[in-house]
């Protein structure tokens, strides 16, 4: 067997890469962590970051398992108990109440940098994980036991395994030559903080609008998140406003349930792509994230999905490890893949079936979705599975998301 400098080299240190990263080094697991671009973990107290998360209660349990989650309240994340729906184009509704369920929240909403900063920090309190950046791969070759990295620095890697966490565009992937399947829905997604004359309640409020859903997502200080789905035409339009007149299409679109909108801080925008990855895994190579899988943030599962695949992922290979099982092997890696695959697949096909049901203005469409928002909010028992569903504590659910560490 060829010396290996590391079991696992895991390529991206965001919100996923970063998870697996203490996942691993909890078990003890020899992990090189390679970022390209170095994180800073101060920044002014008040300022926010232009994208945030909706946190569920599955990956709630995978953060506090990884001894995360105590960092992030520390800084600053926000609960919602409920979440209101309903169509602009229409008079269905749907309301949504964690007490229904008993549960005091149906999730959280944390700012991406805040739940990076949390993770990189119990990364470096990990002496089994090591920390390499700024640094991408400049290419790597898979043995039969092993693969070889090659950084952009000249440093040689050699680990039992790589795993792609280095996002939608993932050059790991494109490396390993793994083809996507997917589309553009030709939307853009606005973003941007909203301060609003009334209280969010500690809620979710999402409008679905001809162009795409307008979401409320409530911060910690009073303020709201907004992730505003539209034309890449009109996203422009709104990006080249002046704020007062951004505020005034907002107010125009949303309503007044939120009463005035008092101010905005910066605006961003980012394109919206469904894709999926033909494949997950190789001999010594693995996939997770937005690497594997991107889809439409209406029902706001992206990151969620990631976290679980990383939960799945850290328990196939520990558990192979400790059976001294060689964790590159290709038959150990498609455990995790046929584990995460279907179930990605699954919420795949439902954000695209409800996007074109919502984005629809076919009149008999319309009819439809209204009155089936009107009916589901009569039917306590499918919107108490809904609610569950959508907090991912339902299906197979890793240790991690269990909130049992790997360790």
């Amino acid at each position: 067997m060829a010396k290996r400098d590391y079991d696992i080299v895991i390529v991206g240190a965001g919100m996923v890469g970063a998870a697996l990263a203490c996942a691993l080094g909890q078990a003890r697991l020899r992990v090189a962590l390679v970022e390209a671009q170095p994180f800073e973990h101060d920044w002014p107290p008040e300022s926010f970051d232009q994208r945030v998360s909706a946190i569920t209660r599955a990956s709630q349990n995978i953060f506090t398992a990884l001894g995360a989650w105590e960092g992030m309240c520390a800084q600053r994340v926000s609960p919602y108990r409920d979440m209101h729906v309903w169509d602009a184009s229409g008079n269905g509704v749907i309301h949504f109440d964690s007490a229904d369920i008993g549960e005091p929240v149906l999730g959280h909403i944390v700012e991406n940098r805040v739940i990076q900063s949390a993770l990189l920090k119990r990364v470096a309190a990990l002496d089994s994980v090591e920390l390499i950046t700024p640094a991408s791969v400049a290419g790597f070759d898979a043995q039969v036991d092993h693969v070889r990295v090659t950084l952009d620095n000249g440093r040689s890697i050699d680990a039992a395994m790589i795993v792609g966490a280095d996002g939608g565009g993932s050059p790991l992937r494109q490396q390993a030559g793994i083809e996507v399947q997917g589309w553009s829905y030709e939307q853009e997604a606005v973003v941007a903080r909203i301060e609003t004359s009334a209280s969010h309640q500690e809620t979710a409020w999402q409008r679905f609008m001809p162009d795409g859903p307008l979401a409320f997502l409530p911060l910690a200080d009073g303020s709201s998140s907004i992730v505003w789905s539209t034309t890449p035409a009109h996203a422009r339009e709104l990006l080249a406003m002046d704020d007062s007149a951004f505020l005034d299409a907002l107010q125009i679109s949303f309503g007044d349930t939120l009463g005035r909108m008092l101010s905005c801080g910066p605006r961003a925008s980012f394109p919206l792509r469904m894709q999926h990855a033909k494949q997950y895994t190789q001999p010594c190579l693995a996939l997770v994230g937005d690497a594997a899988h991107t889809i439409h943030p209406l029902a706001g599962q992206g990151v969620n999905l990631g976290l679980a695949d990383a939960a799945a992922l850290a328990e196939v290979v520990v558990r192979a490890h400790r059976q001294h099982e060689d964790i590159g092997e290709h038959r150990v890696l498609r455990r995790y893949e046929r584990w995460r695959k279907g179930d990605n697949q699954i919420m795949i096909t439902s954000m695209e079936a409800f996007k074109r049901l919502f984005g629809s203005q076919v009149p008999v469409v319309r009819w439809l979705r209204n009155t089936g928002l009107r009916l589901t909010d009569r039917l306590p028992p499918a919107k108490n599975l809904i609610m569950r569903q959508a907090m991912g504590m339902e299906g197979e659910l890793s240790a991690l998301a269990r909130g049992k560490d790997l360790s």
